[in-house]
């Protein structure tokens, strides 16, 4: 959505320049699953709910996954919920992690899988795929039976498609011509 972008950038850019890092990207992603719930949504919208409870109902869920906030994170928070923007939060987070991502000259990766990828198999391939794409990876699996075999890697807006599905859908083109 781009309204919920526009609404994010301001709040992952202060963060951003705010500092804090691995750490503090941790925190935002464990925040924005938890701000993702729709019945905490919900709870946040009721007009009988004031912030200063949404914010403990938060923490104290976070605290229950053993993630204290740091007091940045917890500055961030209460001035989503003062402002009303709490389903923001987990587009904040991933502009967040973009923001550190560009510093850190890291790109994140989609590998969309016909079969489950082990640990080595994984290692091999974002080998292959940071020189093939000319920058550190980091990657995670999602299977999708649809391929059938082999893999489609999705890097920003580049996409890397060695999946049997698109090898056929290719023959199929050069056959229809």
């Amino acid at each position: 959505m781009a309204e919920l972008a526009t609404i994010a950038r301001p709040y992952a850019e202060a963060l951003f320049k705010a500092g804090g890092g691995a750490e503090v990207a941790g925190q935002v992603a464990a925040l924005a699953q938890v701000s993702s719930d729709p019945a905490l949504l919900h709870f946040a919208d009721s007009p009988k709910v004031n912030t200063d409870l949404v914010f403990n109902v938060v923490s104290d869920v976070l605290a229950r996954k053993s993630v204290i906030l740091l007091p940045a994170l917890q500055n961030l928070l209460r001035a989503v919920l003062d402002n009303g923007r709490l389903a923001a939060l987990p587009e904040m987070a991933t502009q967040y992690t973009a923001l550190i991502n560009a510093q850190s000259g890291v790109s994140d990766a989609v590998v969309y899988s016909a079969f489950p990828i082990d640990d080595a198999q994984l290692s091999d391939l974002v080998a292959s795929l940071e020189r093939r794409f000319g920058r550190k990876l980091h990657a995670r699996v999602e299977i999708d039976p649809e391929l059938i075999g082999g893999i489609r890697a999705v890097v920003g807006d580049e996409v890397l498609d060695t999946s049997v599905k698109a090898r056929l859908e290719q023959m199929k083109m050069a056959l229809a011509a």
